[in-house]
């Protein structure tokens, strides 16, 4: 089976670094990967996506029109990305950021305060890995040592701190 991520919002909201987890994550769990990023000449603050496609076969292309799950991170990308969710497919917004409401009925929403979350919490920077660790409650598709080898992965030696607090903002997304 292959499922179809895209992560959207703007630069600097760390939807790179969420890919490569997600990556990694799928990789540890012998999965077909790829990773797909796309940003703005602007970077922070600009336009932001990462694709991630994975699968139990080889992937014919890392471009992702019609993800089963999308992961909005502001305004402008939920417009422009959730009327393109697979019909039985999962969208998370940030409901800090964003304040519509999908009126469609074929696909499941959640809403989540990540960035306000993050804030309360003293994880500035890390409403990211909050909606990705709804995304992981909502589908159960990693097993929980694979998130922590995974975000071990992710993290480079000099930034160890990093660790603890990504896998508690997994956790808080995940309801724990």
């Amino acid at each position: 089976m292959t499922t179809q991520i895209l992560l959207a919002g703007s630069g600097g909201q760390g939807l790179l670094f969420a890919g490569k987890f997600l990556t990694y994550a799928a990789m540890l769990e012998g999965k077909e990967v790829s990773w797909y990023p796309s940003y703005g000449p602007e970077a922070r603050g600009g336009t932001s996506t990462c694709s991630v496609v994975f699968s139990g076969e080889p992937i014919g292309s890392p471009i992702v029109a019609q993800p089963d799950i999308l992961i909005a991170m502001n305004l402008p990308s939920y417009l422009k990305y959730e009327p393109d969710v697979r019909p039985g497919g999962l969208m998370i917004a940030d409901s800090a950021m964003i304040s519509e409401k999908s009126a469609r009925d074929d696909i499941r929403a959640c809403y989540l305060p990540a960035t306000q979350m993050a804030y309360d919490e003293g994880l500035k920077g890390l409403a990211n890995m909050i909606l990705v660790g709804r995304m992981l409650k909502e589908t159960g598709m990693f097993a929980p040592g694979t998130v922590r080898l995974a975000m071990e992965k992710c993290i480079p030696p000099g930034k160890a701190a990093m660790l603890a607090l990504n896998l508690r903002a997994i956790a808080l997304g995940f309801g724990e």
